[in-house]
């Protein structure tokens, strides 16, 4: 019996359906979901044709993620790519055939990364709002963008492309009308979708609509599905220039065939040859180390001896509520939670599944799916930033050869 490929874990099933524990606790009680294996002895009670049943399971037992990899651009395709960061998404989309053009990007430490990795790339370190694009225009196969969403002044009113004027918003719509590329991908956080109960969505889309494209694809994204080891989840829209409408159809990328899991991103495995390599990262205070080291591995806070609790949580600890991002320690059997600007925050600790201490630097890019010759510019705190804001590079590739495979068509 085939446990570690056939039996899943009640975190994986939780993770993969986007429900809690404690969901999956209740599907037990009443019969919805009943592990086929005593689970006080396994670890891994649920099996493969009892999970068949559930649509993402289904799609990653069926997985046509072989063949995805194996699609081939027919021509060079052209990449354009706006608050481009430290190359996460650009890198992912080279993997899957783009050549880029142009990167923009205001950061100084993302630009010296994105120089230092891609020489020949053109990296254009300036603010958006003084970049001229016209000259791009027609020569443009793919722009991209996660542009920093900005709260819009409705005034009682339905907003066009100039009452975005001020906005990063308006600043990627400005380069789509001046470029006039064939399909656009824009990348943001999932809560975009119900920001002021989806009128802030729903206005973008209108302006891009404006001027002249189609929607095909808006969808939030998990990128543990993508062969990324992390509960990282992505509003994707994807627009094609009218024109070109009627003869691309967009398809999406197909899962992986299972959910990688921090053990995968760091240690030597199907995602990477060797072990993780050391780096340099932040430390915790002494206390807090001492502390750290009563939570056990995938627990947090609430696991710790209750003087302890009282302790570190000082007055919240008396404010009720769950606060499951406090003292987390991570899990290796699990994916990593999302990657935030440091993995030493109060409230978004991530901190190693064995060792008392926050995730490293390379540990940080290799769970965003970055090849350990990635090499980033600047400080520890502007590493763990350009990482924490990366779109993981396996999203990026598995996205880029269904747009690949779109863009053959034409």
């Amino acid at each position: 019996m085939k446990f570690s490929d056939d039996y899943f874990s009640a975190a994986i099933v939780a993770d993969a359906l986007s429900v809690s524990k404690r969901n999956i606790d209740a599907w037990v009680k009443n019969g919805k979901l009943v592990p086929e294996l005593d689970p006080n002895i396994h670890e891994k009670p649920y099996s493969r044709a009892q999970l068949e049943a559930f649509e993402q399971f289904s799609a990653m037992f069926n997985s046509r993620w072989d063949e995805d990899m194996a699609i081939e651009p027919s021509r060079d395709y052209t990449l354009v790519e706006l608050f481009a960061g430290a190359g996460g998404l650009a890198l992912g989309l080279e993997q899957a055939g783009f050549k880029s053009i142009l990167l923009n990007e205001k950061d100084k430490y993302a630009c010296d990364t994105l120089r230092t990795n891609r020489p020949d790339w053109n990296v254009v370190e300036d603010d958006i709002t003084n970049v001229d694009f016209t000259h791009l225009k027609g020569k443009v196969d793919l722009l991209t963008g996660g542009f920093p969403c900005q709260p819009f002044s409705y005034a009682g009113k339905s907003l066009g492309f100039e009452d975005l004027r001020g906005t990063l918003v308006f600043e990627m719509a400005r380069a789509i009308k001046e470029i006039q590329p064939k399909v656009f991908l824009a990348e943001n956080v999932k809560g975009l979708k119900e920001n002021d109960k989806g009128r802030t969505l729903s206005t973008i889309i209108k302006v891009l609509e404006d001027l002249g494209y189609k929607i095909i694809e808006n969808d939030v994204y998990k990128a543990l599905f993508y062969k990324v080891p992390q509960k990282r989840e992505r509003l994707i829209i994807i627009g094609v220039r009218a024109d070109l409408y009627d003869k691309l159809t967009f398809k999406k990328p197909s899962t992986y065939h299972r959910v990688l899991t921090v053990k995968d991103a760091l240690k030597t495995g199907e995602l990477y040859d060797n072990d993780v390599p050391e780096s340099s990262g932040q430390k915790y205070p002494k206390r807090k180390a001492e502390i750290m080291s009563f939570v056990p591995e995938g627990g947090y806070w609430r696991d710790l001896p209750i003087e302890l609790q009282k302790e570190y949580m000082m007055k919240s600890f008396y404010l009720g509520g769950g606060k499951t991002g406090m003292a987390r320690r991570l899990s290796w059997d699990e994916p990593s939670l999302t990657l935030v600007c440091t993995p030493a925050q109060k409230q978004t600790e991530r901190c190693h599944p064995s060792d008392s201490r926050p995730l490293t630097t390379r540990e940080y890019a290799r769970i965003q799916t970055f090849p350990d010759n990635w090499k980033f510019a600047g400080s520890d705190s502007q590493v763990y930033k350009q990482i924490g804001n990366a779109v993981p590079v396996n999203l990026a590739l598995a996205i880029g050869k269904a747009l690949v495979r779109m863009l053959n068509e034409a």
